[in-house]
């Protein structure tokens, strides 16, 4: 599924959740810091949508769902449309953290284990998780999966995605670890704790990660966050707006619902006093750069002081 000439391009993201001493956690990867996009951030499993995840004709005999319950369940009217993105969050989960959502269709001793090893193996290569779903006779669990919500990368930036963020429990009896090619680090934290975590910097988090973990922050176990996600639909995508900031390293970010997005950028300036850093948990539109590469959410002004 490419993208067309100046439109982002398809991705897919997985949301992984557990519950540990009764708390919700999400695993957080952070990317290599060789990345060219985000480098070095923590994120969600997730990356582009191949031309092999749109084969219908494979895919669609190795899923637990068919092709109407999948809309159902996982939205856009037509059926497989949204087949692709599935099967790419499933493919990235397991390339990039070991998650696996899928199910042998045979029970014996060659399970998740030698998925495992297979994975360390051939990860690398192209096309080899179509390899293992096929040699292993694997069906991807599509019936795991609950929508959550879709991002566009801001105008603006050098490269962009429109990205379908997937939210699943990590299945039980698997363990997470990070590829240490595309991510380098793996941690298990509860969003408040992620939150806070990004404004220290010891877990810098991206614009849509900071906005996700702050609604996750709302359920405090899975079947909560289960049950939200059950009444979701798909949005027209979360668009943000990058505002630079001439000659400066610094960034702004504005998000969709904040009350200048719309504002011409030679208004939205900023002033000589450094942007108020709200505290994890506290309600944002706007995240701020300050050119270490670490995004946190700012306060407006008063209206009584120019707009950042």
């Amino acid at each position: 599924m490419t993208a067309e000439a100046g439109l982002p391009a398809p991705a897919a993201t997985l949301i992984l959740v557990r519950e540990a001493a009764g708390r919700l956690q999400v695993y957080l990867l952070r990317r290599s810091r060789t990345s060219g996009f985000m480098p070095g951030t923590f994120v969600f499993p997730g990356g582009l949508v191949d031309a092999g995840d749109e084969d219908a004709a494979f895919w669609g005999g190795r899923v637990d769902l068919a092709a109407a319950a999948i809309d159902r369940r996982l939205g856009d009217a037509g059926g497989f449309a949204v087949l692709p993105y599935a099967v790419a969050a499933v493919r990235e989960a397991f390339e990039e953290s070991q998650a696996l959502l899928a199910l042998r269709r045979a029970a014996g001793a060659e399970g998740y284990p030698a998925a495992c090893a297979f994975r360390a193996a051939h990860g690398a290569g192209r096309g080899w998780f179509r390899r293992l779903v096929e040699s292993g006779g694997w069906v991807l669990s599509l019936s795991a999966l609950w929508r959550w919500e879709r991002w566009v990368t801001p105008l603006a930036m050098p490269r962009r995605f429109d990205t379908r963020f997937f939210i699943a429990a990590l299945p039980p009896g698997q363990c997470c670890r990070p590829d240490m090619r595309e991510t380098t680090e793996g941690v298990w934290l509860t969003p408040m704790e992620a939150l806070a975590a990004n404004l220290t910097g010891v877990v810098p988090l991206t614009p849509p990660g900071l906005a996700t973990l702050q609604e996750l922050a709302q359920h405090a176990t899975v079947s909560s966050l289960q049950a939200a996600a059950a009444t979701r639909t798909w949005s027209p995508g979360v668009l943000p707006r990058l505002v630079p900031i001439p000659e400066s390293p610094h960034a702004l970010i504005l998000m969709p619902w904040d009350p200048h997005y719309g504002l011409e950028a030679s208004v939205i300036g900023f002033g000589a006093a450094e942007p108020r850093v709200l505290q994890a948990g506290e309600p944002f539109s706007r995240v701020w750069n300050d050119g270490s590469g670490s995004w946190r959410p700012i306060a407006l002004r008063s209206k009584t002081q120019r707009p950042y």
